[in-house]
């Protein structure tokens, strides 16, 4: 493992070698350099399930739309939803309603 490896936590350039692991001394944390995390974006559904591109979801609680007099109700499946790194994590389009971002916290995996 390089010296130069930053934090996986902070990415500060300053973790330091600890046999078998790696420290930061900015926030402390310490991982196994052996084994290697996915650093990517990560969205879990309303189970703490993890989401990925191209899913499936199907909403949990009725939604309300701004400007539409029906929100999207609970049942709701959602195909080929597409993650996104903001508030709202999950870009669909949704059958009546068209293109929508909606909070991976009010879908489960379908």
């Amino acid at each position: 493992m390089s010296e130069n490896t930053p934090c996986p936590q902070c990415n500060s350039p300053y973790p330091y070698y600890a046999e078998p692991f790696m420290i930061c001394p900015e926030c402390g944390h310490e991982w196994n350099p052996e084994e290697v995390e996915d650093t990517g974006l990560v969205v879990k559904d309303a189970n703490g399930n993890r989401l990925a591109d191209g899913d499936t979801v199907i909403v949990v609680k009725t939604l309300p739309v701004k400007g539409s007099p029906q929100p999207i109700k609970a049942g709701t499946k959602i195909k080929n939803i597409r993650l996104v790194d903001s508030d709202h994590n999950i870009d669909c389009r949704i059958d009546g309603f068209g293109s929508m971002a909606i909070k991976s916290e009010f879908v489960k995996k379908g």
